[in-house]
């Protein structure tokens, strides 16, 4: 195949110096699509054919790229318009496609849609232009005839400026009905028809309360994976879609990203932040840990789930986010661990913890039959309790009213809210939504965070801190102010600076590494 020649000619060239590459994205008309199955099908087919690819996903999801990663065999990365600026997304994009052949994008929601219905803010559409690739469309063919020909006529002509490099679709009930649409596409439109993928409950993914099921607890077997590559050889025209992409023109990484601001107390080996990773805590922006370890930490990684100790030797603690909701019943049983934890947030330790973090830095929380209570670390006296309905869901930009682990007085950050549980007053047992804080009793604990909503709305999110432990339901993009993660850093290394002046400190003997954690 002459796309596959060029390819081998552009991986060997890539090894020795900095050349362009291809790259494309996955958008489609609307959510429900398929989009991620398709997207997912697409990064098992290169890999089965020796393609290096560079996955992306656009907007604040974490469970798509963690997908991403295991089919690819490559960290994917969240590009996100609001969080982050244009330039930002661009070097982002040109940092982690280095070396591979081609980049792979999958989009959020439909391609045009964002933050409001008058301009592209926040779409896909917009970050396929700030990147300057083409748009592979998914059009849902169930219930469609003739009418397909419209929507795709309507895509490629509402924004001039937005190349389409062709169009699949998907749930297609036969091949019949795949050359019926495509024919009254190829009357109609100018971009070409590049196949189909029809349904397949062998395919279809599992969801639960936040998404689908995240990819530490489903494990895609060899078959289900063998089935994804075989469909698009079968039913995709990946060799017209690869000749049909341009060339990416390169861009320049800038050597400050993620930004880093050196401690003058750092030691030549940073401080060691310890971060939770397993089916319980699996929400991470990757971004987040490249910046920790761009500004000298270390980190390594700790199964709340499975492990009865923290690492050794660690200056700090990064709880992300996940279902510690679905497994309350196995983390309340390490009473151990948890002990320990409370006794460093006591001790003053940096502890960051991020929604399902935060959950697990309280005092107790609901199982998801929301029967029986857990109990947590108890680093804050709240009660988790879970809900049967969305609580919150939305972008948010806070204001730092005091000196926290991430930041400092005034220092402005964004961020995405989504959860589907909520604070309790242990005494009265009513929502905090509507009873006063439980934080205003207890004055060890603060309020640091001044929320707003990205169209400047007043949020009842809060941000609690006691000794040197933070935590809220917001996940923190840390590029989205450069102090973040060096400030975190340099909490960890102060920390650590005090405890090795009291006593010897223990060397490091051992920490469980993770893709994309460990090493740089």
């Amino acid at each position: 195949m002459l796309w596959l020649s060029w390819l081998t000619r552009q991986t060997i060239l890539n090894r020795l110096r900095e050349v362009p590459i291809k790259g494309f994205v996955i958008a489609a008309t609307g959510s429900g699509t398929g989009k991620t199955t398709i997207s997912l099908a697409i990064l098992a087919y290169l890999r089965s054919k020796g393609i290096q690819v560079a996955p992306f996903k656009v907007g604040p999801d974490f469970i798509d790229p963690g997908h991403h990663t295991k089919i690819a065999g490559r960290t994917s990365v969240n590009l996100d318009s609001w969080m982050l600026t244009k330039a930002y997304n661009q070097s982002l994009f040109a940092k982690n496609s280095q070396g591979c052949d081609l980049a792979v994008v999958e989009g959020v929601m439909g391609l045009f849609d964002g933050y409001d219905s008058t301009s592209e803010t926040g779409s896909t559409a917009q970050m396929a232009k700030w990147l300057d690739l083409p748009v592979l469309l998914i059009v849902s063919a169930k219930g469609k005839a003739r009418s397909a020909a419209a929507i795709v006529k309507g895509f490629e002509t509402f924004d001039p400026d937005l190349t389409l490099a062709g169009v699949i679709f998907s749930q297609t009930g036969s091949r019949r009905h795949y050359e019926y649409l495509r024919d009254a596409v190829e009357q109609n439109c100018t971009t070409p028809c590049l196949g189909f993928m029809p349904r397949n409950e062998e395919i279809v993914m599992p969801e639960r309360h936040l998404g689908l099921m995240t990819a530490d607890e489903l494990v895609m077997s060899p078959r289900v994976i063998s089935l994804l590559v075989s469909m698009v050889e079968e039913h995709l025209d990946m060799d017209a879609l690869i000749k049909r992409l341009p060339v990416i023109e390169p861009r320049k990484v800038p050597a400050d990203l993620p930004a880093s601001i050196k401690n003058k107390t750092m030691e030549k080996q940073g401080p060691v932040i310890a971060v939770a990773r397993d089916k319980a805590f699996c929400f991470y922006y990757q971004d987040n840990l490249d910046s920790l370890k761009k500004a000298g930490a270390r980190l390594v990684t700790f199964s709340p789930l499975t492990d009865t100790q923290l690492p050794p030797g660690i200056d700090g603690i990064y709880l992300g986010g996940g279902y510690p909701e679905v497994f309350a019943e196995h983390l309340s049983a390490k009473t151990t661990l948890l002990a320990q934890i409370r006794e460093f947030s006591r001790a003053g330790m940096p502890i960051y913890g991020e929604c399902g973090g935060f959950m697990y830095l309280c005092g107790q929380v609901s199982g998801m039959d929301r029967q029986a209570q857990y109990a947590m670390t108890g680093c804050f006296d709240f009660c988790v309790q879970m809900s049967r309905r969305l609580r919150s869901l939305g972008y948010r930009e806070i204001t730092l009213t005091a000196d926290t682990l991430i930041g400092r007085k005034g220092d402005v950050i964004r961020g995405h809210e989504f959860h589907y549980s909520s604070l309790v007053d242990t005494n009265a047992q009513k929502d905090t939504d509507t009873q006063k804080d439980k934080s205003a009793r207890d004055l060890t604990i603060k309020n640091v965070y001044q929320v707003t909503s990205r169209a400047g709305q007043d949020i009842l999110l809060k941000g609690y801190q006691k000794n040197q432990t933070l935590g809220s339901y917001l996940h923190v993009h840390f590029a989205s102010n450069p102090n973040c993660a060096p400030v975190f850093v340099e909490h960890c290394a102060s920390f650590r600076q005090a405890r090795q002046t009291s006593r010897p400190e223990q060397p490091i003997k051992s920490g469980k590494e993770h893709h994309g954690l460990q090493s740089a």
